[in-house]
C-alpha cells in the first residue's frame, strides 16, 4: 500500500500575528498524535509543555518533547491540539484527524472530510 500524504495549515493560536505554515503531512491512521519537526516548533513559536514517551515504528520506545498549542486547519475544518516535536516531516495522527471528522480514501490515496458531514465536523459523545 502506498503511503498517503496531505496539504494541512499549521498556526499558532497564542500568537496570532504569526502567519499560518502550509505543509506536506504524512497521513498515518495508526498514529496518535501530529507531529512536527523541531524546525517548525521553532517558526510557530511552540512551547515544550512536557516529555512523552513516543513507540516508534520499528518498536522502540523514545522519549520525546510535546507542545502546544497547535491549530491544524485542512479544507473547512479546524482543531487544536498538542504535538510531538522530532522527527524529519510532519505526521498527522489519528487524534486530530478524529477531532476534525476526516477520513482516508484507500484507494485514492487522499485524505478527505467525512463524506456523511461535509460541513460541519461531527463525533460520538457518549
Amino acid at each position: 500500500m502506498e503511503l498517503v500524504y496531505s496539504t494541512i495549515y499549521l498556526s499558532n493560536p497564542l500568537k496570532p500575528e504569526m502567519k499560518k505554515i502550509e505543509v506536506k503531512c504524512l497521513v498515518d491512521s495508526g498514529s496518535t498524535f501530529l507531529c512536527i519537526p523541531q524546525h517548525l516548533a521553532i517558526q510557530l513559536g511552540i512551547e515544550v509543555l512536557e516529555t512523552r514517551e513516543a513507540t516508534l515504528a520499528n518498536g522502540s520506545n523514545e522519549l520525546v518533547p510535546y507542545g502546544g498549542p497547535v491549530k491544524v486547519s485542512f479544507e473547512n475544518r479546524n482543531c487544536f491540539t498538542g504535538t510531538l516535536i522530532f522527527g524529519n516531516e510532519v505526521l498527522l495522527g489519528a487524534v486530530p484527524m478524529e477531532d476534525m471528522d476526516l477520513i482516508i480514501h484507500p484507494k485514492l490515496f487522499k485524505l478527505s472530510v467525512n463524506p456523511e458531514s461535509p460541513n460541519i465536523p461531527r463525533g460520538i459523545v457518549k
